[in-house]
């Protein structure tokens, strides 16, 4: 995939905290594809933006930007409250297997652990 992003989603922003093939840093959350996948219980897959009506509005489908393909798993808490979504892009129509989805949620798993890891630090060493 030419980009991949992992967003916290804000009530008025979703800010890309770690981002690879894009240089933007943050968008506005609606009509953002980010802010809709973390609505979701499990991953938001939108193969072809241009043929799905859920995205037709979304500034980097209707944009220069030209995004075509979306996938973004929630970034879920242990408590169940979605902060962010792992994402991938591309300006061009693709299929998702479900290995790739499986791929995409353990490295969701992954980023997750991290935060949840650096939290407790960060608790460990105010106390």
């Amino acid at each position: 995939m030419p980009v991949a992003i992992v967003s916290v989603v804000d009530t008025d922003r979703i800010w890309f905290k770690s981002h690879h093939g894009t240089d933007v840093q943050q968008i506005g959350r609606d009509p953002g594809l980010c802010a809709s996948a973390i609505l979701q219980d499990d991953a938001w897959v939108v193969s072809d933006a241009r043929a799905d009506p859920r995205t037709l509005a979304n500034p980097l489908v209707a944009g220069e930007f030209g995004l075509q393909f979306y996938a973004g798993v929630p970034l879920q808490t242990r408590d169940g409250f979605n902060l962010g979504t792992l994402c991938i892009l591309d300006r061009e129509p693709r299929d998702f297997t479900d290995s790739d989805l499986r791929t995409l949620e353990d490295l969701a798993a992954i980023v997750m652990n991290d935060l949840e890891l650096r939290l407790e630090g960060q608790r460990a060493l105010a106390s």
